[in-house]
């Protein structure tokens, strides 16, 4: 199957109030095959989002009703997974931040390079793919984390998690023991090729500990190997391959 037949099958939708902008990428995109739905405004974003799914989400931070990384936020706070890249002119190292940290998957500064959009945007998808049909479920003491449920469990009872303290434990949890760099991290779970933003990183693990240290026993299962990153360190039990 061609990349052409498979684009076909992904829905995009564009959040933008910039009719050039908008125009540029609704002729790139479905030249690829992709499908481009448009709105101009997180009201009527919101609108669409509540009757239709979407494979990824191009986010506009300038929007007439309000900053674009606030959607981010409120898809993240309901536990919708869908990627999220957002596009911005406001590219300082704080801007950045502040938009992985409010959810978002991807982060490109204007002006905006249409390869190098359409090729991050298959990446994405990929992964969003990958993570999609991984049913694994491993399993450690008193410890359990299911990736077609996207839950962590300790003792059995449910620990709510953000998408992204999800994913960030999910990476870890699979190599256990093995030390990550913030680096690395940040490429694997968040995607991001630039470099400098490796506190988002530590953000994210010291508010997933944070969860953690409530449970007894657990509060060192993510630790940190001084000048080098983090690792997963339980005592290993099993680790258990379910079917579909």
């Amino acid at each position: 199957m061609n990349s052409t037949a498979i684009s076909s099958q992904q829905k995009l939708l564009l959040i933008s109030n910039e009719p050039e902008l908008t125009q540029v990428l609704n002729l790139n995109l479905t030249s690829l095959g992709y499908e481009l739905c448009h709105c101009a405004s997180i009201k009527h974003a919101n609108k669409s989002l509540a009757h239709s799914q979407y494979s990824l989400i191009l986010l506009d931070r300038r929007l007439p009703d309000g900053d674009g990384i606030l959607l981010a936020q409120q898809l993240r706070q309901h536990n919708q997974f869908t990627p999220i890249m957002v596009m911005s002119d406001q590219g300082s190292e704080a801007d950045i931040v502040l938009g992985l940290e409010s959810g978002a998957d991807d982060y490109l500064v204007k002006p905006v390079s249409v390869l190098e959009l359409r090729a991050r945007i298959k990446a994405r998808l990929r992964q969003s793919q990958a993570q999609q049909i991984d049913t694994r479920e491993l399993c450690f003491e008193g410890v359990r984390i299911s990736a077609i449920e996207r839950q962590l469990y300790l003792q059995e009872q449910a620990i709510k998690l953000t998408a992204r303290e999800f994913d960030l434990l999910w990476h870890l949890t699979c190599s256990p023991q093995q030390v990550f760099s913030r680096e690395q991290l940040l490429q694997s779970v968040w995607g991001y090729h630039h470099q400098g933003y490796e506190h988002t990183v530590n953000s994210h693990v010291n508010r997933l500990r944070n969860k953690l240290a409530n449970y007894p026993g657990f509060n060192e299962l993510v630790q940190t190997v001084w000048g080098v990153g983090y690792k997963f360190s339980p005592r290993p039990v099993s680790q258990t391959q379910v079917s579909a």
